[in-house]
């Protein structure tokens, strides 16, 4: 049985909890949930108590979350799966937890796929161009930041709007709440640095689109998926706790890969 401890029982969390306890992925229980602002019957008060039940630890709570426990994690000689990725846009965060010794590093591939080509075509021959481009309900989109005839637009308008174009680097300190996607791509093909980040709030939009596009030696690609939103949390896609059970099932060593 694979003991799984939980951090954050928020809109993925939550999901992963209730899944995980009703018996979704064989072999794996749920033994641990670490959140101050959930009542969970599983509920610990700190993070040795946590990592005292768990083989593997699901990180699930944000940014500031991955920050203070994930290095920590892994030093106990815990496995630990990452759904904040975009917190790696910090250069030093990213390096300690890569440099962490003990426990295994995994991070959770989230609301898209496709990476596996991508880093095909990476061996191929280096991939010149890669752009994402993330549409979600306007009102998710709204940062305190942008400026009034902006906020308005999100708020009243009718016709999609362009909050953000830039690097996928400033993409992930301004929307953190959205950033693990594009972090993801980055971090599987050319960099934060590299990748393109086009952030659209549209007004009629009820899920989250993300249109992946790439090119190099290897090809020419383009992916595209559009996920219902998270009803707990528009900014969020409703699959990305799904594929956090996703990512425990293949860790019990299913009798085929898909690698």
């Amino acid at each position: 049985m694979l003991r799984v401890g939980l951090i954050g029982c928020g809109a993925i969390g939550s999901v992963v909890a209730r899944e995980l306890e009703a018996g979704a992925v064989d072999q794996v229980e749920l033994t641990a949930v670490l959140d101050p602002f959930v009542d969970h019957p599983l509920g610990v008060q700190d993070r040795d108590s946590l990592l005292s039940r768990s083989a593997v630890v699901v990180e699930a709570a944000g940014h500031g979350a991955l920050r203070e426990h994930g290095v920590a994690v892994r030093e106990a000689g815990t496995d630990l799966l990452v759904v904040s990725i975009g917190a790696l846009a910090d250069e030093d965060l990213e390096a300690r937890l890569r440099q962490a010794e003990g426990g295994r590093l995994f991070l959770c591939t989230g609301a898209i796929g496709g990476l596996d080509i991508l880093r095909a075509a990476m061996l191929f021959g280096p991939l010149e161009n890669v752009a994402i481009t993330s549409t979600k309900p306007a009102a998710a989109l709204s940062r305190p930041w942008m400026e009034d005839e902006v906020l308005s637009a999100l708020a009243d308008g009718s016709e999609p709007v362009t909050v953000f174009d830039g690097p996928a680097r400033e993409a992930c300190g301004r929307f953190p709440e959205s950033a693990n996607v594009t972090a993801t791509l980055s971090l599987a093909t050319v960099g934060f640095d590299r990748v393109r980040v086009k952030m659209v709030g549209d007004p009629a939009a009820t899920g989250v689109r993300h249109v992946v596009r790439a090119s190099g030696e290897a090809g020419t690609y383009e992916l595209s998926f559009e996920n219902a939103a998270s009803p707990d949390n528009p900014r969020t896609s409703a699959v990305t706790a799904y594929s956090v059970l996703r990512a425990l099932t293949d860790l019990r060593r299913p009798p085929v890969s898909f690698l």
